[in-house]
């Protein structure tokens, strides 16, 4: 899915894709119409402008990945200003390629995200690991008071951490998908977490995902 505002980059890019062999599902211009069309457009991966004229594109990140947790969101932005990377990450997005990269490259990101691999623009990736650091070794008194998880709930937490899809856990332990979520969910709340990217930091501080 792309979601831009500007009709012949989006036009451009979508047409980059099909060529490329990917299916583009769905089109839009507006961030609160892609939130809409997405649960039934059901993509892999959104290619999403960081800035559109109704909502930031923070926000539809965040309305995305309610909407489809395992959705993988690679943002497109004319900036590459450390805070909106670092906002944009926060908020769940899988990558951030500036708008300058060259097509192979743009290419070679949209494949890499739909794999799961976070994507940077160069000189980015030291950026974002520098912010996880310092959160990790930052005080975690928040953490450490947080109510104990069940089995069940640590377990589908470890295998988030490794990086699985909802629907890999849920065929590893033999569980229905929205199980799995609900499970997710339940983690989250009792952790005071917002999103999977948090979750997934939380689950390494604490080496669950050795």
């Amino acid at each position: 899915m792309v979601v831009d505002d500007h009709p012949m980059w989006r036009e451009g890019v979508a047409r980059d894709l099909t060529e490329a062999g990917y299916l583009v599902v769905a089109t839009s211009g507006e961030g609160r119409q892609a939130v809409r069309v997405a649960p039934a457009a059901r993509p892999d991966v959104v290619v999403l402008d960081l800035q559109l004229p109704d909502v930031s594109g923070v926000e539809v990140i965040r309305g995305l990945r309610a909407a489809l947790p395992d959705v993988r969101v690679l943002m497109l932005s004319a900036s590459g200003e450390p805070q909106r990377v670092l906002d944009a990450v926060k908020a769940g997005a899988t990558g951030y390629l500036v708008k300058s990269a060259a097509p192979a490259e743009f290419l070679d990101a949209v494949g890499r995200t739909a794999a799961g691999e976070p994507v940077f623009t160069p000189g980015l990736a030291g950026l974002v690991l520098g912010e996880y650091r310092r959160l990790a070794a930052a005080p975690a008194a928040r953490h450490d008071a947080a109510p104990r998880l069940t089995d069940r709930e640590t377990e589908v937490l470890r295998l988030v951490a490794k990086g699985l899809s909802y629907k890999q856990i849920a065929e590893r332990l033999g569980l229905s998908h929205r199980t799995v979520q609900n499970h997710v969910q339940n983690t989250l709340g009792k952790l005071q977490l917002h999103n999977r990217v948090e979750l997934t930091r939380y689950a390494i501080e604490r080496g669950l995902d050795e």
